[in-house]
């Protein structure tokens, strides 16, 4: 089996579905690509059993056939090749590759493609159709806020709930939740999944720049995203998602508005001062006034600073967790925002002031205990 192909096209496409692979896979076989050549397309995948993810190249072949590539070596090769056709001579028998380039020969020992994972299918499952445009936000907006902990695998996950009137994106960690809704996003069937993190980054890194179209199917198993010439298949995880709207406070009526650059500015410099351990900052909201407040006693560190604001409610002292809001502000894009409190025990939400067409974002943030309260 031959093929010919540009080195640069190539690398991009492989750049572009590499992330699946890791390393010391539960089958040794998953640290290479599958290359199957078919009526002059190349079609490539990656997998690590629970991700899988597909890509298609146009290359010069006579013949059809297919194998198992060392992902690493030939990665290490096209990235330092210039850019020029290359040329793949593949045998059946004995698995060895031979590309050769203008520059010289490379030889490698692949393996055979019938070993290679079969990737599952999206059966007896529903549809919806959504830009990528769409999708990128929704991921950005919420991916952050997934957990880490093992113990709790559906909070490791991004949970979509897809209803007649809109679809709502919930992540959370214990300690912050967001909840992204789209009215634009339906199905007249009402259903929930929860998508794992790696499945979403590897989306999130691969979704075209340019807004196109993105199917996506799902079953009670498995989901397939499939835009332009990219396709991911990826196991859902089967857990159930907590109760998140009862934690969703419905009386924060004391509500500060502010700038939310200048607001996360200011976090940024102050958070340098916290204590490294709980990042605390302290927020004391006094009429029009925010002061936001540091200290790290065990380095005689501490810091505070003044902003103006709109304040609709009681004065408050309250704490939260620096790194938090930080990363909660600079995912938002809107120049201004709400944060709207009860008491200084109670969790606080961050909304934007002025929300784009059919979207609605709430983010919520638990507060941590104040050392003081001066």
């Amino acid at each position: 089996m031959k093929f010919i192909v540009t080195s640069s096209a190539l690398l991009k496409e492989l750049q572009n579905i590499n992330g699946v692979i890791t390393t010391n896979p539960v089958v040794p076989i998953l640290e290479n690509f599958l290359f199957e050549i078919e009526s002059g397309k190349l079609t490539i995948t990656a997998s690590d059993l629970q991700t899988s993810m597909i890509t298609e190249i146009d290359v010069e072949a006579k013949e059809t056939g297919s194998i198992a590539v060392p992902a690493k070596i030939l990665l290490d090769t096209l990235k330092n090749l210039p850019e020029q056709p290359v040329t793949f001579s593949i045998d059946e028998e004995s698995y060895s590759i031979e590309i050769n380039s203008d520059n010289g020969r490379y030889k490698l020992s692949g393996e055979n493609a019938t070993d290679f994972p079969k990737v599952p299918n999206v059966s007896d499952g529903f549809s919806v159709e959504m830009s990528s445009e769409m999708l990128l936000t929704a991921i950005s907006n919420t991916i952050f806020a997934t957990s880490n902990d093992e113990l709790r695998p559906a909070m490791t996950g991004v949970y979509l709930n897809i209803e007649e009137g809109n679809s709502t994106f919930v992540a959370t960690d214990g300690h912050r939740l967001i909840k992204y809704q789209r009215s634009d996003i339906t199905s007249d069937n009402q259903n929930a999944i929860i998508i794992p993190r790696k499945a979403l980054n590897l989306l999130k890194n691969v979704l075209p720049a340019e807004n196109s179209s993105v199917s996506v199917e799902y079953n009670l198993s498995n989901a397939f995203f499939e835009f332009s010439h990219v396709r991911m298949i990826c196991r859902l995880i089967d857990e159930r998602y907590p109760d998140y709207e009862n934690v969703i406070p419905a009386d924060n009526d004391n509500i500060m508005t502010i700038n939310r650059t200048e607001f996360l500015s200011s976090l940024k410099r102050i958070a340098i001062y916290a204590n490294k351990t709980t990042n605390q900052v302290k927020l004391k909201i006094t009429g029009s006034e925010l002061q936001i407040s540091a200290e790290d006693l065990d380095f005689s560190n501490e810091a505070n600073e003044r902003l103006s604001c709109e304040h609709d409610g009681e004065d408050i002292v309250i704490g939260f967790n620096a790194r938090f809001l930080i990363e909660m502000l600079s995912n938002m894009e809107n120049p201004e925002i709400f944060l709207k409190l009860s008491e200084s025990n109670r969790a606080g939400l961050i909304v934007p002031k002025e929300q784009g067409d059919g979207e609605d974002l709430l983010m919520l943030v638990m507060p941590v205990m104040l050392n003081n309260y001066t």
